[in-house]
């Protein structure tokens, strides 16, 4: 039975205006890819997914991707749903190839007054520092989790794919995605998360190591000491799941992409080696910060949104601590870091910015996302004997 075929009676709905390639049409000589479940799955062409980075990424680098024939991303846990849709229609007109939209499945849990003034007797050193006043902060937009507005959304939007980070969002609204012809992806940094995903209907897995720059997709673990690094997660969750697994955490090159299908892999997701690109969208200083950065250069820290996140480290991380006890839960700690983070790039300095990125930011090369995923593809592709 081919492989698209296998999906459709895993469960996977069927999926419109998007051909399968016959089975058989890949000659025996060429070059292939040892695991194939991913590309067809998400008819795709390569097995290389961009991450969703959101404040990082852009409409142009996820069209770049997909031009490529991986899978552009676009995190949509900051984007306001006009963004949402003028995002997609930018999308669509460049490219009829697949896309993945991102969001957060995230609970929201008020803080109370004392632990808010913990918070604040932390960043008060900070605040004077840049000369801001901490107690005239006014409330800012909360990255808010998938819920049924969000929902109306993609099935009005219909994007081929829909991946989430911290679990998955309702099963109502899961089967909503689904009616729609939505393929549903997933983060697990842990073989329980994986298999509670299977479980509830990914069609495949993100397993992300310790090496992955930007948040934790954490959601039934509560330690970030006890995190797994990729290559001794990956070839346990693909043992434990039957669905096709994705490997992100510290992949920023052929080798990385190689041996993660070695371990079990049907394709890899790629972040941080994409912010070097032109088409992602970050500070100048982040930028030149991730060009210097080395394999003791990065943290896990919660300090800037509550949750566990890996980036640069900074004066701030350094003074106040990676995983504090005072932060507040996320995504409330980020409303009073953000006027330091704007202040801190203001002043032109990193000692307070946001800069996530993974342990492998030096393997990074600038070129253009387009042709970095080529790149990519063509170094790590296994000829056949």
């Amino acid at each position: 039975m081919p492989l698209h075929a296998l999906c459709e009676t895993a469960g996977h709905p069927a999926r419109r205006n998007l051909p399968t390639p016959p089975p058989g049409c890949y000659p025996s000589n060429m070059p292939t890819w040892p695991d194939r479940r991913i590309l067809d799955l998400l008819h795709i062409e390569l097995p290389i997914i961009q991450a969703p980075m959101a404040g990082a990424d852009t409409p142009a680098l996820a069209i770049a991707v997909c031009r490529a024939g991986g899978l552009g991303s676009l995190g949509c846990a900051l984007r306001a749903h006009d963004e949402i849709r003028s995002a997609v229609a930018a999308i669509r007109a460049a490219t009829d190839r697949p896309f993945n939209l991102n969001f957060f499945c995230h609970t929201m849990t008020p803080p109370d007054p004392a632990a808010i003034e913990r918070w604040k007797d932390l960043l008060r050193p900070f605040y004077q520092r840049f000369q801001l006043d901490i107690d005239s902060v006014p409330p800012a937009r909360l990255r808010m989790p998938f819920d049924d507005e969000i929902c109306a959304l993609m099935e009005e939007l219909a994007p081929p794919i829909v991946s989430f980070h911290f679990g998955l969002p309702a099963p109502q609204l899961l089967d909503r995605l689904k009616s729609r012809g939505i393929t549903i992806l997933s983060t697990a940094t842990s073989v329980a998360e994986a298999v509670w995903l299977a479980q509830r209907g990914c069609h495949a897995i993100i397993a992300q190591g310790i090496e992955a720059g930007g948040h934790r997709g954490m959601f039934l673990e509560r330690d970030p000491a006890t995190q797994s690094g990729l290559f001794a997660l990956l070839p346990q969750v693909a043992d434990a799941v039957r669905i096709p697994v994705v490997a992100t955490g510290g992949i920023a090159d052929a080798r990385g992409i190689r041996a993660a299908f070695a371990l079990g892999a049907s394709a890899v997701q790629i972040g941080t080696a994409y912010l070097l690109c032109p088409e992602s969208e970050i500070a100048p200083l982040h930028r030149q910060a991730l060009e210097q950065a080395t394999d003791t250069s990065t943290a896990v820290t919660t300090l800037f949104s509550g949750r566990p996140a890996r980036g640069i480290i900074n004066t701030f991380m350094q003074q106040c601590g990676f995983l504090p006890d005072a932060a507040l839960p996320f995504p409330y700690a980020g409303n009073l870091v953000a006027p330091l983070r704007r202040a801190s790039e203001k002043a032109n300095t990193t000692d307070c910015m946001q800069m996530w990125a993974g342990q492998s930011a030096a393997l990074a090369r600038p070129m253009g996302a387009e042709d970095l995923t080529r790149t990519l593809a063509s170094e790590a592709l296994i000829p056949n004997p």
